[in-house]
């Protein structure tokens, strides 16, 4: 099965030039931080809204499989928050999407495709929606949150709710449902637009995690046990628990339940660390967490491919 291996050599690749740019001097010690925010403010908006205003209603409706990857992705997600929480919400949010945010939209096309065929590509486009809208969303709302503060909880509810829907990677996918609801088309030019600026996203958050991985950190040191627990979680647990709502209890069919199972075992992708470095959180563990879990996701996947198919 040389398809997961495939798949995750251009992330690597991706990784080692940020990493190899920094240590030769290319960029500097800001160039992190401003590629991030470049991902952050318009490369990932713009993906974002180019999914959510080209789908489809029709594709959306898959009530067994978004209820599975709802539950192993959330559940996963609040498992992890509730161990994390003695730290401080904003962290436990962090960590939460280390242990859940899988890497659907850049590996799960390929792979899914590679492996069950081109019509079920519908569920990947499901399953990264829910992803990058509703778990991104429910975290920056946990760091805003806890980040905010306010004379009273209706004060602070306002003050967090202005600061979530100013946020682009909320406010985009918003503004986008306008165009599946209406059934009113995106314009070439800006369909166009947001292809060119959008395919920017994942190609410009893995160089900025080899830059950060590049950086000196004297005295720094990673928790190995937690970056270990983070990534047992997501690599094996959430596709656990997906298995468990997909086949024993809701019974799906046997090519749903694999898709379902595959797109949860994916690793962790670089949304959690593109949060940490904007809202200048911890990003150490983040960056391990997603290197590492992209590099054992190779043996985990691959077993699962040979054991199910």
């Amino acid at each position: 099965m040389l398809t997961p291996l495939l798949t995750v050599l251009p992330i690597f690749a991706l990784i080692f030039a940020g990493w190899l740019a920094r240590r030769l001097g290319a960029l500097g010690p800001q160039s992190t931080s401003e590629l991030n925010r470049f991902v952050v403010w318009l490369a990932l908006p713009a993906l974002l809204f180019h999914i959510v205003a080209t789908a489809q209603p029709a594709q959306l409706w898959q009530p067994g499989f978004l209820v599975a990857m709802v539950g192993g992705t959330l559940g996963t997600f609040v498992l992890t928050l509730a161990w994390r929480m003695r730290h401080g919400l904003a962290d436990a949010a962090i960590d939460g999407l280390n242990s859940s945010y899988a890497n659907n939209g850049y590996m799960g096309f390929p792979i899914i495709a590679a492996v069950l065929g081109a019509q079920f590509q519908s569920l990947t486009l499901l399953s990264v929606l829910m992803t990058v809208c509703a778990l991104f969303a429910t975290a920056i709302v946990l760091i805003e949150a806890s980040t905010q503060k306010a004379a009273s909880y209706r004060a602070l509810a306002l003050k967090v709710a202005r600061r979530v829907l100013a946020n682009p990677l909320v406010a985009a996918p918003l503004v986008a449902s306008l165009f599946p609801i209406t059934g009113i088309a995106l314009p070439g030019p800006v369909d166009s637009f947001l292809t060119l600026l959008g395919n920017a996203a994942s190609p410009c958050a893995l160089v900025a995690l080899g830059l950060f991985l590049a950086a000196d950190r004297k005295g720094s040191k990673t928790p190995r046990a937690r970056v270990g627990m983070l990534m047992a979680i997501k690599l094996v647990l959430q596709p656990l628990i997906v298995w468990l709502i997909a086949a024993p209890l809701l019974h799906l069919e046997a090519a749903t339940v694999h898709a379902a199972v595959i797109l949860s075992a994916l690793p962790t992708g670089t949304g959690p660390f593109m949060l940490a470095e904007f809202y200048g959180r911890e990003a150490e563990v983040t960056a391990r967490v997603v290197l590492g879990s992209t590099i054992i996701s190779l043996a985990t996947i691959t077993g699962y491919l040979w054991w199910a198919l």
